[in-house]
């Protein structure tokens, strides 16, 4: 007991040492401050004036970033909301306003030099464009009805448009669902096919680039085409 006491009263003595050494280093100061103010004055404004300036430069700067950040979601929100469309209301729009949505979602993900150029001799791009990361993109759009199924053909025309336009990726957009053998050959040649439930992610706010990691994937089990054909009527 002794001891813990003994080791108090030096910690307290220690404190104490140190608060009076401040008090003389602070009382030193000042007295130098006020022997040598008239030589070290424009130092000290100086020094003042570019320390408030690098405040004013740091707060400026950080507001900016702020007011751009909320900007730049302001903006994508908006953008979110005004491409959401039923997949109700996609179904009964015509091939043209189908592939004007598809371009519009490519757009809003930041996609660059997008156009539509679908129509008679297309070679069989409906949209062209380059992703964020500068890599070419040729998408064949194809609004059928939920009944009906994508065949490999189709993939294969989209295959030749790849290849014609020297396009770096392969998007197939479609209403519908992908055939077994449209979706093995949709994998094997690395082309982006996005059903009728990734087509409702996207246009709900999925980006297109959270999409190229599934390349058709998750068309379900037996179960789940079995529901769909309940569903849609085959």
């Amino acid at each position: 007991m002794a001891a813990r006491r003994g080791r108090r009263s030096a910690a307290r003595r220690r404190r104490e040492a140190l608060r009076k050494a401040a008090l003389v280093a602070g009382g030193l100061l000042v007295v130098l401050l006020v022997v040598f103010w008239s030589a070290i004055w424009p130092y000290v404004v100086a020094a003042v004036v570019v320390g408030s300036l690098g405040s004013l430069a740091w707060w400026l700067w950080r507001t900016d970033r702020l007011l751009r950040s909320r900007d730049r979601n302001w903006r994508q929100d908006d953008a979110v909301q005004a491409g959401h469309r039923t997949l109700a209301e996609v179904d009964v729009m015509s091939g043209t306003e189908f592939e004007e949505l598809v371009a519009g979602l490519c757009r809003r993900d930041g996609c660059t030099e997008v156009r539509r150029v679908g129509g008679s001799g297309d070679n069989g791009a409906d949209v062209r464009g380059r992703l964020p990361d500068g890599r070419t993109i040729v998408v064949q759009c194809k609004r059928y009805a939920p009944s009906s199924a994508i065949a490999s053909r189709e993939l294969r025309d989209l295959l030749g448009a790849k290849v014609h336009f020297k396009a770096d990726v392969a998007v197939f957009v479609t209403t519908t669902r992908f055939s077994r053998p449209s979706e093995a050959f949709a994998a094997e040649h690395d082309i982006l096919a996005v059903h009728r439930d990734h087509l409702g992610l996207w246009n709900n706010g999925a980006s297109l680039s959270s999409l190229l990691s599934v390349n058709g994937g998750g068309q379900g089990d037996s179960s789940h085409r079995t529901r769909w054909k309940r569903t849609y009527g085959k």
